[in-house]
C-alpha cells in the first residue's frame, strides 16, 4: 500500500473538512507526503503545510482545475506549483468567478423540477460561497430528503441530461497547462475513468486524442490509481501512461468521511510498468 496521497480535497473547495483537519486525518491513515488539491482554489495551502510540519510529514502544494476541452469538463491537477505565481492566480480567479452564475441557474433547473430554495440551501454547505458547486447542491438534496446520500444524488440530478445540470465554459486546457508549468508544477489528468462513463463519455479514440494534446501541451502525468477507478482501470491507465510516455500519479480524491469514492491512506499500489511521478517531486 502506499503511503501518499497527491489528491484530496477541504473546505475550501468542496470538501467537508479544514485543511488541518483533512491533514490529521491523513497522518492517522498513514499518509506520509501529501498534496491539497481544492477545486480553483489555493487558499487553504497554507494552513494545510503548517498542519503538516506539525505532524513531520512532506507536503506538496496541489491545486485542481476545472478544464473544458471540446465537449468534455476535465479536472487537472497541478502538484508542486507556486500559489504566487501571477497567472495562475488570475487564471484561478476567472475560473471561480463564473461560479455564482453557475449556480443560481442549476437553482432555476432544479425549481422547474420541483426542487425549491436550492441556492439557499446549497450555500448552507458550502464554507467558501465563492467556490460553490455541484456538491453542495448534492448535500442539500440529502439534507431535504430528495436522494440518501450523495453518491446517489448523480443518478437524479446535476448531470448531464438530468435537473440542475448546467454546462458551463471552464478554463481551456492549454492554459490550465500552461499556468500549471509556469508556476513550476507538474500538470496531471485527474481520474481519467470518469470521462469514459454517463451520458456525455468520450470513447477509447478520443481519450487517445486528449492523451495526445494533453502531453503536446506540456502535460507529464496520468492518474492511475484514484479513488473512483477500479483494479481494471489502475491497469488500462498504466497502459495508457506508458504509451504515451506520461508519469503516474496517484490520490484518494478524498472530499469527506461517508462522502468519497475512497478514504485517505492506504491506496493500493501503482502497477509496476508505471514510473511514479512522486519520483520527479522529491
Amino acid at each position: 500500500m502506499l503511503d501518499y496521497d497527491l489528491h484530496c480535497h477541504s473546505n475550501v473547495s468542496d470538501g467537508t473538512l479544514t485543511p488541518a483537519e483533512v491533514v490529521d486525518r491523513a497522518f492517522s491513515r498513514g499518509v506520509k507526503v501529501l498534496a491539497l488539491t481544492d477545486h480553483d482554489d489555493m487558499d487553504g495551502l497554507d494552513e494545510a503545510r503548517m498542519r503538516a510540519l506539525q505532524h513531520d510529514m512532506r507536503f506538496i502544494n496541489g491545486v485542481e482545475i476545472s478544464v473544458t476541452w471540446r465537449k468534455h469538463t476535465l479536472h487537472i491537477v497541478g502538484l508542486n506549483i507556486d500559489p504566487e505565481y501571477g497567472p495562475l492566480k488570475d487564471g484561478l480567479q476567472a475560473v471561480r468567478s463564473g461560479r455564482t452564475a453557475r449556480a443560481m441557474k442549476m437553482s432555476d433547473d432544479l425549481a422547474r423540477a420541483g426542487i425549491g430554495g436550492a441556492y439557499q440551501g446549497a450555500v448552507k454547505f458550502a464554507h467558501n460561497p465563492n467556490m460553490i458547486g455541484r456538491t453542495h447542491f448534492a448535500r442539500y438534496l440529502v439534507d431535504s430528503g430528495h436522494c440518501k446520500d450523495v453518491k446517489s444524488v448523480f443518478n437524479r440530478y446535476l448531470v448531464v441530461g438530468k435537473p440542475g445540470y448546467v454546462p458551463h465554459e471552464w478554463a481551456k486546457l492549454s492554459d490550465a497547462i500552461c499556468w500549471i508549468r509556469g508556476s513550476g508544477g507538474i500538470a496531471v489528468l485527474a481520474h481519467p475513468g470518469r470521462y469514459m462513463v454517463g451520458k456525455n463519455s468520450m470513447g477509447k479514440k478520443t481519450m487517445r486524442e486528449l492523451l495526445v494534446e494533453f502531453s503536446m501541451l506540456g502535460g507529464r502525468a496520468l492518474e492511475v490509481v484514484t479513488g473512483s477507478h477500479t483494479a481494471e482501470q489502475y491497469i488500462e491507465f498504466a497502459r495508457y501512461a506508458d504509451e504515451f510516455n506520461l508519469l503516474s500519479s496517484c490520490g484518494s480524491d478524498f472530499h469527506g468521511p461517508g462522502e468519497s469514492y475512497r478514504d485517505m491512506g492506504r491506496l493500493p499500489d501503482l502497477p509496476l510498468i508505471c514510473r511514479p511521478v512522486l519520483e520527479i517531486l522529491q
